[in-house]
């Protein structure tokens, strides 16, 4: 709608300063044509934007210039209350904060909008850790945070999983990410990725740092991701799954994408393993539904533990 992209604008200029009109047309998914019609209304609607010509040019709102504007649809106000996840607010620090934003977005909100919320708030809530873990401890966490907005480098004592175990590390931190329950800091150089429960101490240097000029956090965490999976993944095994089996995982969207029903009805796959020694205890879990065919090896040692298992049970 019209009115809703000329409040878009206003606040993109608002929030950014200066955007020309193919930048505006990028964010909206619109012609720059219409970009140029929609800076019209808006200026003779009397908001004060100016338009300045050049390599460097672009529109602007005159300094000083602010709107109470938001033009929040009910759908965002929803999303705005679901996105208010208290329990990693409160691990940050920030939960008191949080609280007082909500209410003070609440209070402004017309009823229709404020109902809709409340009810967002009352059916759904976010807890995102598994229920057979028990939840990290992160003591640095707040400190981590605090040097993330501040732009502080961190000298931490940190454990990994090889040898040594405990190393000196100074970090840059860029960003951090909740995943699964998990908090873990993206730092520099590199950038690369480190868990914060498994810092062992910190001290926050004087020292400033600099966040690399383009480097988006979302973008790198979703390369991160894709790569950590084809890290894991560098094996392959062969095995026939019975009938009403689907097991979940890589495992399970191999079976189903790519399995081939044999005469007897058990479906036959190849599917990515970590390891010998995770795929063993993986298709153990299954039982009597799975028969490893291929690597031998695997298949070997799945047969000694099944043969060692029905001697202890004799």
């Amino acid at each position: 709608m019209k009115s809703s992209r000329l409040v878009s604008i206003l606040l993109l200029l608002q929030t950014r300063g200066r955007l020309t009109a193919a930048q505006l047309a990028e964010e909206l998914e619109v012609s720059v044509r219409t970009v140029y019609r929609d800076v019209e209304a808006l200026s003779a609607a009397g908001v004060p934007l100016y338009g300045d010509a050049g390599h460097a040019g672009g529109y602007r709102l005159l300094d000083g210039y602010r709107t109470r504007l938001t033009g929040l649809t009910t759908e965002e106000a929803e999303a705005l209350f679901l996105a208010g996840v208290p329990g990693p607010a409160a691990e940050l620090g920030l939960g008191s904060v949080l609280a007082a934003a909500q209410l003070k977005v609440r209070a402004a909100l017309p009823r229709e909008l404020r109902e809709h919320a409340d009810r967002v708030s009352g059916r759904f809530h976010l807890d995102a850790p598994g229920w057979y873990a028990d939840a990290d401890e992160t003591p640095y966490l707040t400190a981590v945070a605090d040097a993330v907005w501040n732009g502080r480098v961190l000298d931490v004592r940190y454990r990994r999983w090889r040898e040594p175990t405990d190393v000196e590390r100074r970090l840059e931190p860029y960003g951090l990410v909740l995943k699964a329950g998990r908090w873990y800091v993206v730092a520099g150089p590199g950038p690369r990725t480190f868990r914060v429960d498994q810092i062992l101490e910190l001290n926050v240097s004087d020292a400033e740092f600099t966040r690399p000029e383009g480097f988006d956090l979302v973008t790198y965490w979703t390369a991160y991701q894709r790569e950590f999976h084809e890290r894991l993944h560098r094996g392959e095994a062969v095995v026939r799954i019975a009938p009403g089996t689907l097991p979940d995982g890589p495992v399970g969207r191999a079976v189903a994408a790519d399995g081939t029903v044999d005469e007897d009805g058990w479906i036959r796959a190849t599917v990515p393993v970590e390891s010998l020694d995770r795929a063993h205890d993986d298709f153990l879990r299954l039982g009597t539904a799975v028969e490893v065919l291929e690597p031998p090896e695997l298949r070997a040692r799945i047969a000694e533990t099944v043969a060692e298992l029905a001697r202890r049970y004799a």
